[in-house]
């Protein structure tokens, strides 16, 4: 197929556009931009061709002799979304959504949507399926579920749109985000020899590695449409859900003699569990091959062998709030994310 991916050059992008070439199809990839500074080791595979473009600017001239838009390109993470939650709304919100109606209007039959198990937002640690009750506590979650319903209302007989849910991303990925969860006690265990947690650890994440987040997307785009049609999956493993403390005690195990603290019951209220089951049984064969011990050797592995240090763990190209903060105050971006020029595009 034909694919455009956005937010090829971010964290997931970066991992899951090889992927897809690597599996037959013709990807170009589109990108705003804002995490090139941040490359943590050249993945020696070449780039794909990328246009840099916001996707609020996309119109459905740009997608004509498009098979399948896969969308990642969004605002990332739920710290960042409440940061600017204006800016969330304008960008994940009716971008993602003019994108999608753009899709459909050029003709593109397939539509491949990065949606987030954060959906689930509050619990007391249940099972949570693709029909669950959903609690949003965040404008980064709010819009994923905004956009979910939006894909479903421009179904049709000639557009197929899907939504993942993905778990807690983590692994080796060249742009690589040390803001989430797994990725970041991994930094703090390699540079410091400490996991240090102000808070309990007690709230539930599921988690997922960042290459079987991709071998999910390439499995759904290559299924009969039939098969996912206006459908909403989970993407992780059920075995792979763990309270925070446990994600930090297994990071560590990982790092010799890297220890591990924790401080009293914490504020946050996202805990959830989640059931994995739906993919894998409209798809029998996709299955997750990683898990958190494999993923947590793999980054010690990786820093390793880049020599890192704790400034490149705390480059703010690596966490995506630091970045936006510096392009907006070194004004290479306005106040509504835009490039101020071509040239710093």
């Amino acid at each position: 197929m034909r694919v455009l991916l956005t937010g090829s050059d971010g964290y997931l992008g970066a991992v899951m556009g090889p992927v897809l070439r690597e599996r037959g199809h013709d990807v170009t990839g589109l990108d705003s931009g804002f995490y090139r500074d941040g490359l943590l080791f050249d993945p020696g595979t070449p780039a794909i061709p990328t246009v840099t473009k916001d996707i609020r600017q996309v119109t459905s001239d740009d997608l004509n002799g498009y098979d399948a838009v896969i969308h990642l390109a969004e605002l990332s993470n739920d710290p960042l979304s409440q940061h600017n939650p204006e800016l969330t709304y304008a960008l994940n919100g009716d971008g993602s959504a003019s994108l999608a109606r753009a899709a459909k209007a050029a003709g593109v039959q397939r539509f491949i949507y990065s949606s987030s198990c954060s959906v689930y937002g509050a619990g007391t640690g249940e099972w949570k399926n693709e029909q669950s009750e959903v609690v949003p506590l965040t404008p980064y979650a709010e819009c994923k579920l905004r956009n979910e319903a939006l894909l479903a209302t421009l179904a049709d007989d000639s557009f197929t749109p899907t939504c993942m849910r993905n778990a807690t991303a983590y692994g080796a990925s060249p742009r690589m985000r040390f803001d989430i969860v797994l990725n970041q006690f991994a930094g703090f265990a390699w540079t410091t020899g400490r996991i240090v947690m102000n808070s309990d650890g007690s709230p539930w994440r599921p988690l997922v590695h960042v290459r079987d987040i991709a071998d999910a997307f390439a499995a759904v785009l290559e299924a009969p449409a039939a098969v996912v049609h206006a459908q909403v999956f989970n993407v992780g493993s059920n075995q792979e859900n763990y309270r925070v403390r446990e994600i930090a005690e297994l990071t560590a195990g990982a790092f010799p003699g890297a220890e591990t603290s924790f401080g009293p019951g914490g504020h946050d209220g996202r805990s959830y569990r989640v059931s994995f089951d739906k993919l894998p049984q409209a798809i029998p064969s996709f299955k997750c091959l990683w898990t958190a011990a494999t993923g947590a050797a793999e980054l010690r592995d990786v820093f390793r062998d880049t020599q890192m240090t704790e400034d490149v763990l705390r480059f703010r190209a690596f966490t995506r709030l630091a970045q936006l903060k510096y392009l907006l105050e070194t004004r290479q971006l306005d106040d509504e994310l835009y490039w101020r020029t071509t040239a710093a595009a």
